[in-house]
């Protein structure tokens, strides 16, 4: 990749650094809204390149951000470093190897997403000043994406508000522009109150919580036969009523994580989920009370910016990939079903390729794709401001996210080699938006008119705060 924007050049100069940076942030693996040490380093990272900091931001003590430039337009750049419970595994290793039974590991390379979107600002940090232009970047160091919805919160403080446009990106087994489609969800705690008794000598005094929160899972299981096709309910046990069979559950709690395409169609979901748990306490002679823990919105697309991307996409090519980083690749596709890598190719858009095992092209901004939506809080981002973001190879095609094999190749030079492509491509669309401010007055268009159609509520209550 031979550099030819002189962004990129900024970029060059620091990668060294930016690559450590990501490495120290692998190390220390930290889940949502405990990210204490990955949030340090970015702060000290910030600190050495001269940004001007704000800590705790919207209260959340591992929220950062760092801002560079004065006067003009504001470009958000958006960072990640939390990592997932349970996928500790060794570096580089292509078999099964954790480091820590049971430990944390960066199964969404949030690693990388961090390092290379603060790389993407200090770069063009440089490039203001070196330029004597007036403008503003923003570094946002945002914990808890996995499940936390940190960024749902930060829009809600209005850290956002004076924002022209928000880039990001994400690791992933190809190159593209991300298209925006995600679903909206909400994770709501259903706790249920019944009367402890005992389960033999006196089970009619008992009023089972445990047997809610069961007909209640019951009834949302029958409910997914009669919900849009997108959409999505999924639930985990946060309290079973204990251990002992013998006694009657006095009290137990379910979360219930609900997913729809559209902020409308998930209110209204969530509406018939709560209408299941009153059921079900009406069955069971208990009493629900719920707890909201987090909400994110789905992506708005923003066409100006998804083409002024595009075009940095594909003056820099694909990501240089060596021959020794398809040798480790072809090791951890060995671990992978053909449907696993079946699946990228569904994603970009196009038919498998035999013996392609990491991604030497770049996707097309209107390809036709197939497969899944999960979630994300950029979505409440897109809808406070226009935003934009990047899929960069950064790993073996096939890799399911959210595993080992997505850890162990963390800190490959594979990866390395597309936090660095991804840094320059937000850093180039950045510099692209500063410029001509015809894009920027386009995306914020386009942004007025999806809001126009639809506005924006939030989806988490204003009695609800981060749980730090």
């Amino acid at each position: 990749m031979k550099n030819a924007d002189p962004i990129w050049d900024h970029v060059d100069r620091h990668r060294d650094d930016f690559i450590a940076l990501s490495d120290r942030v692998f190390d220390t693996p930290e889940t949502l809204y405990a990210e204490y040490e990955s949030v340090a380093e970015h702060k000290r990272m910030l600190e050495a390149q001269g940004f001007r900091i704000t800590e705790h931001a919207a209260g959340i003590p591992t929220a950062v951000i760092g801002e560079a430039g004065d006067e003009g337009p504001v470009i958000a750049i958006l960072g990640e470093f939390d990592a997932l419970p349970y996928l500790s595994q060794a570096p580089g290793v292509a078999d099964h190897t954790p480091l820590e039974e049971g430990g944390n590991g960066h199964g969404c390379g949030h690693n990388l997403l961090g390092a290379a979107a603060l790389l993407a600002a200090t770069a063009v940090k440089d490039w203001l000043s070196e330029n004597g232009i007036k403008a503003r970047v923003r570094y946002y160091g945002c914990p808890a994406e996995e499940g936390g919805a940190a960024k749902t919160y930060m829009v809600r403080e209005g850290l956002f508000d004076d924002v022209d446009a928000a880039i990001s990106w994400h690791p992933a087994t190809f190159t593209a522009v991300n298209e925006a489609a995600s679903l909206a969800n909400t994770r709501i705690d259903f706790t249920f109150h019944g009367k402890a008794a005992h389960a033999a000598g006196a089970p009619e005094l008992g009023r089972s919580a445990l047997d809610a929160v069961e007909l209640m899972n019951i009834g949302v299981n029958y409910l997914r036969e009669h919900i849009p096709d997108s959409a999505r309910v999924h639930y985990a046990y946060l309290d079973a009523g204990g251990v002992a069979p013998n006694v009657v559950q006095a009290k137990a709690t379910v979360r219930q994580l609900v997913r729809a395409s559209t902020l409308p169609e998930l209110h209204d979901l969530i509406a018939r989920v709560r209408k299941i748990a009153d059921g079900a306490a009406l069955m069971t002679e208990t009493r629900v009370t719920s707890q909201v823990f987090s909400g994110v919105s789905n992506l708005l697309g923003n066409r100006p910016l998804e083409e002024t991307m595009q075009s940095e996409l594909e003056k820099l090519g694909p990501v240089p990939f060596d021959a020794a980083d398809r040798d480790f690749a072809i090791e951890i596709q060995k671990s992978l079903t053909p449907a696993d890598i079946a699946a990228t190719f569904k994603r970009i858009g196009t038919k498998p390729q035999a013996g392609l095992v990491l991604c030497d092209f770049v996707a097309p901004l209107d390809r036709q794709r197939e497969g899944g939506e999960g979630s994300t809080d950029v979505g409440d981002v897109s809808w406070a401001v226009p935003t934009v973001q990047a899929r960069v190879a950064t790993c073996a095609i096939g890799t399911p996210f959210h595993t080992w094999q997505t850890v162990a190749q963390g800190k490959a030079p594979a990866a390395h080699k597309g936090m660095i492509y991804a840094a320059k491509a937000m850093a180039a669309t950045a510099c692209r938006l500063i410029e001509d401010p015809s894009l920027t007055k386009a995306a914020k268009e386009t942004h007025r008119d999806h809001l126009a159609e639809t506005p924006y509520t939030c989806p988490i209550p204003d009695d609800v705060h981060p749980p730090v």
